[in-house]
């Protein structure tokens, strides 16, 4: 496509859990500042226990105190940690950071105690209130008082969409995916979970090492070409990849689609030899991601 191969192969997803929160400040430097600190360390469900990320800004009108706010989504494989993450997140990162406020950002059956936990910490001052239909803890602290949503509410999620982009060197292949990353950030309904949206350290389940679950993805490490069984064809000496979690098949395929198109129209000059994807053989994930579907697929 455009001199950029698109290869004939699928990325794997499977089923998560997550929940939407929106989290307001005094000032939108606040409300970032709180919301990288609940999103830190949560790349992997691997070893962080979840993945979280910022899905979008949200101005004054869209939120329920009128402030500036973010939106974040955060995922999980099973609804206990995803309850677990979320209070010991909301408790250590934003209830913890000047002038933040915390409120459910989506509906659904499947409570999340949030405020109804965290109250507790306003050692019986706590009150409650009703903002736009939202039943509100009020808890006192130092800067005046956090304001913290009764419940969030966990939601079905999909985990795990990416591609992989293969090209030159270091230079040309992180410009095109931090080119990607900017795109994709646009879209609703989806997180990219790693740090800048990239990672480099792709995996595969398993170990020569019986205590690991997951290791290096050598067919795709560029120093191991002539080493082993290797997926490095002649001229690409970098490679890196874009993990996608989203709420629906849809919001997925929607976000792989504009990320590799954003790469793919630049063309020859970008650097990029090639776009693949990380699979497990359709053995880990029931949702399944064709490169060449998704290309062709019609988004309007």
């Amino acid at each position: 496509m455009n001199q950029i191969n698109i290869e004939n192969t699928f990325a794997e997803a499977f089923p998560m859990k997550a929940s939407r929160l929106v989290v307001t400040a005094h000032n939108r430097k606040w409300v970032y500042e709180a919301a990288k600190s609940f999103t830190g360390f949560a790349t992997s469900v691997i070893a962080c226990g979840c993945e979280a990320g910022i899905e979008e800004e949200l101005n004054e009108n869209q939120t329920p105190d009128n402030r500036p706010g973010v939106s974040i989504l955060i995922f999980s494989m099973s609804s206990k940690e995803l309850a677990k993450q979320i209070l010991n997140r909301t408790g250590q990162s934003i209830m913890t950071t000047p002038s933040t406020a915390v409120f459910s950002g989506n509906t659904g059956n499947k409570k999340i105690k949030l405020g109804n936990a965290l109250r507790f910490f306003g050692d019986g001052f706590q009150i409650s209130k009703q903002i736009e239909n939202k039943r509100v803890w009020r808890i006192p602290v130092m800067d005046g008082e956090f304001l913290c949503e009764d419940y969030a509410y966990e939601i079905k999620a999909i985990g795990g969409g990416n591609f992989l982009i293969l090209g030159e060197n270091i230079d040309k292949v992180l410009n095109a995916a931090e080119i990607a990353v900017q795109a994709m950030k646009k879209i609703r309904n989806i997180i990219l979970p790693f740090p800048g949206g990239i990672v480099r350290s792709g995996s595969k389940v398993g170990s020569k090492y019986k205590n690991l679950i997951a290791s290096t993805n050598f067919e795709y490490c560029p120093s191991l070409k002539g080493l082993v069984s290797s997926k490095i064809k002649p001229g690409v000496g970098c490679v890196l990849e874009i993990v996608i979690d989203g709420l629906s098949e849809f919001d997925i395929k929607k976000a792989m689609k504009i990320g590799i198109e954003s790469i793919t129209k630049i063309g020859k000059k970008s650097g990029i030899k090639s776009i693949s994807a990380g699979n497990y053989g359709g053995k880990l994930g029931p949702y399944l991601f064709y490169l060449r579907s998704v290309i062709k697929w019609k988004l309007f």
